[in-house]
C-alpha cells in the first residue's frame, strides 16, 4: 500500500500525487508497486526489499546520491500474542525530493506523525524529518520499556503467592521482548552515531542538535534495556526457586492435615472391628471414643506446631 502526504500551512494532508518535498509511505508493498517506486526515483531495488525482512539490522547505504536509512522500531503486539513487545524495520529512503519510508506493517513511530502527536515536523525539510523519526523511535522504546518494567513488577507481586509456571512464563516472554529490544538498540545506536562523521547528510546547526538529542536518548534507551534484562534474569531464577518453595509449603501443609486426619481415623477404626472390645457395654463408650479422638489430633496438632512443622 502507497499514500502519500505533504506539509502545508494546514498541517500534515494526504495528496494523490507524488510531489516534490511530499513524505511517501510504503506498508507492504507489491512486486508491482516497488517496481513503480523504482522506475518513478531511479532508487535501488533492495533499498525497498531490505526493509521488509524482519531481521535486517541497522544500517545505511548511499547509491547515486539516494540514501537508505534503515532503523529498527519497536512495536507493541496485541494482548493475545504470546511475546508484547517484538521489533521492526523501517527503511527511510532519502532522494533528490522526496522522503520515502517503507515498513512490513504498520508501526507505532510513523503513526505518532499521522496521528498529530508529533509537531514541527516538515516533509519538505527531508533531512530534519528522517532524524525526527529516528529520534520519535528511540523515545518510543523508553516508552515501551517503562511498561515493560511495570509489567515486570506486577508479575513480581503476583509470583510471591503462585505455585505455578504461568507468571514465569510471562515473566520469560517479557526477557525476550528486552532482548529484542537490547539487540535493536545496540544496532541503531552503531548505525547512528556514524551519521557524525560519514557526512551522509548535511545537518544544519539545528538540526546537528537533534542529532546530538538522538544519540542521548539511544544510548539512555539502550542502558535501561540493558537493566531491567538483568533484572528479570536475576528474577527467573529467583522466583523459580519460590515456586518451588511455595509446591513444598502447601504439600507440607497436606501431609500434614493428613497425618491429624489419620489418627482419629486409627481409632474409629478399632472399635469398629467385630471383636470383643473395652467399654463396648459401657453407656459412656460412644463419647469416650470420641474425646480420645479428638484429644489425639489435639496432641498432633501441637507437636506439630512445637517442632515448627506447621
Amino acid at each position: 500500500m502507497i499514500s502519500a502526504y505533504i506539509t502545508t500551512h494546514e498541517g500534515l494532508v494526504p495528496v494523490d500525487t507524488w510531489e516534490d518535498g511530499c513524505w511517501i509511505k510504503v506498508v507492504n508493498p507489491t512486486e508491482k508497486e516497488i517496481s513503480l517506486l523504482v522506475e518513478r526515483f531511479g532508487v535501488w531495488i533492495e533499498f525497498f526489499t531490505d526493509p521488509l525482512d524482519v531481521d535486517e539490522r541497522a544500517r545505511f547505504e548511499v547509491d547515486e546520491g539516494n540514501v537508505l536509512i534503515l532503523i529498527r522500531s519497536p512495536r507493541r503486539e496485541p494482548e493475545e500474542a504470546v511475546i508484547p513487545y517484538i521489533t521492526l524495520p523501517i527503511g527511510i529512503i532519502l532522494t533528490g525530493h522526496v522522503i520515502i519510508t517503507v515498513t512490513l506493517t504498520e508501526v507505532d513511530v510513523l503513526d505518532e506523525f499521522l496521528s498529530g502527536w508529533v509537531r514541527n515536523f516538515d516533509t519538505r525539510t527531508r533531512t530534519r524529518f528522517a532524524l525526527q523519526i529516528c529520534y520519535r523511535t528511540a523515545l518510543r522504546f523508553l516508552r515501551y520499556l517503562k511498561d515493560i518494567n511495570r509489567m515486570s513488577s506486577q508479575i513480581e507481586m503476583n509470583l510471591h503467592r503462585s505455585t505455578t509456571n504461568v507468571l514465569l512464563l510471562d515473566l520469560f516472554n517479557l526477557h525476550k521482548s528486552l532482548v529484542f529490544f537490547t539487540t535493536s538498540l545496540r544496532s541503531n545506536s552503531l548505525m547512528v552515531e556514524k551519521f557524525s562523521y560519514s557526512n551522509i547528510l548535511d545537518m544544519s546547526d539545528e538540526e546537528h542538535d537533534l542529532y546530538e538529542e538522538m544519540v542521548i536518548e539511544n544510548k539512555q534507551a539502550l542502558e535501561m534495556a540493558n537493566i531491567y534484562t538483568s533484572i528479570i534474569m536475576g528474577m527467573t531464577g529467583t522466583f523459580a526457586s519460590i515456586i518451588n518453595n511455595n509446591v513444598n509449603v502447601v504439600m507440607k501443609l497436606l501431609t500434614s492435615i493428613t497425618i491429624l486426619i489419620s489418627l482419629p481415623t486409627l481409632i474409629a477404626s478399632i472399635y469398629g472391628m467385630n471383636v470383643h472390645l473395652p467399654l463396648q457395654d459401657n453407656p459412656f463408650a460412644f463419647s469416650f471414643i470420641m474425646f480420645c479422638a479428638v484429644a489425639a489430633s489435639a496432641l498432633g496438632l501441637f507437636i506439630l506446631v512445637r517442632w515448627k512443622v506447621l
